[in-house]
């Protein structure tokens, strides 16, 4: 075996309320190819989003990503040629990172003797990332809810799949502006009020239920969320114009995704009314960006092929 290819899928965190807790793999993708080669330094090379940008060496994410894997078999990482076809866009709260990661992950497992289970290199994700939402997603697919309990034993992670409706889709606009996930969080409080607590807890619970009972009229008000999406605004002012724009053409419900800057519309029918809705408006507010329409995907990072 000297040739592994895998992809990997973009990811939506929080879906509103669910704030570090909830993800969702969307149907567009990050091919990553890995050669193993005789020897010398490791090469990456990155076509698509991040090319020119992101590191192509040892520092690279994937790269990175594999060499944990292999460190923690207590095995020589090989010397490896990688290739990055990248679809999923930087900073816009997509989870370029996480996707980079569990690609990563997927191929060194592929090469690896040890044969790491999901559950594992979920594992390994999360910690690389520092966070488990995105990775969750990206790992397993679907849609996640997933906790950290600390205990006195260490961390575990609890994680659990919830069904989606198979006839939504994701409306997504783009916008051209970056934001870190750095600088997203940055402008969080630390204390949230008992009410604000209370909104969220209850939105994340009707937001769970009505994608595992398949009752999407209710998402418009469970996609509602008061702990990081008010407090972005600053960073993103054109998102509530963008939000209204995408509920008044039919959109069943709408958020931030992840961190930002990206608006994701869930809908179930009239996407393009809701897309053209949502370009319409963030052109009004003089924000340049693309939208697209997708779809949730079952699929988390896997093998398409190996040689």
């Amino acid at each position: 075996m000297t040739l592994i290819r895998v992809k990997a899928p973009a990811t939506t965190a929080n879906l509103g309320p669910g704030y570090d807790c909830l993800g969702l793999a969307i149907d567009v993708w990050n091919t990553l190819e890995v050669e193993i080669v005789d020897s010398g330094e490791p090469v990456v090379e990155i076509s698509g989003e991040g090319a020119g940008e992101l590191e192509t060496g040892r520092d690279n994410l994937v790269y990175r990503s594999m060499e944990f894997l292999f460190q923690d078999a207590g095995q020589d990482m090989p010397a490896v040629r990688i290739r990055c076809e990248n679809a999923i866009p930087l900073a816009r709260g997509m989870g370029s990172s996480a996707a980079a990661i569990a690609g990563g992950l997927v191929a060194a497992n592929a090469i690896c003797s040890q044969d790491y289970t999901a559950n594992d290199l979920l594992e390994m994700a999360a910690t690389i990332e520092g966070h488990p939402d995105n990775v969750a997603a990206a790992i397993m697919g679907g849609m996640q809810l997933v906790i950290v309990d600390h205990t006195e034993d260490g961390r575990r992670l609890f994680t659990v799949p919830v069904n989606v409706p198979p006839e939504l889709h994701a409306v997504v606009f783009v916008p051209d502006l970056r934001i870190s996930t750095e600088d997203a969080r940055a402008v969080l409080p630390e204390m949230v009020s008992v009410a604000d607590a209370v909104h969220n807890m209850g939105r994340v619970g009707l937001l769970v239920a009505s994608m595992a009972t398949n009752h999407p009229e209710y998402l418009a008000i469970a996609t509602q969320d008061r702990l990081h999406q008010p407090y972005r605004q600053p960073l993103f002012p054109a998102m509530k114009v963008i939000f209204k724009a995408a509920l008044d053409a039919g959109a069943l419900g709408v958020f931030l995704s992840g961190s930002g800057s990206t608006v994701l519309a869930l809908t179930k029918g009239r996407e393009m009314t809701v897309a053209y809705e949502m370009a319409e408006a963030a052109r009004q507010a003089s924000v340049e960006g693309k939208v697209s329409i997708t779809q949730p995907t079952v699929r988390g990072a896997h093998l398409i092929g190996q040689e």
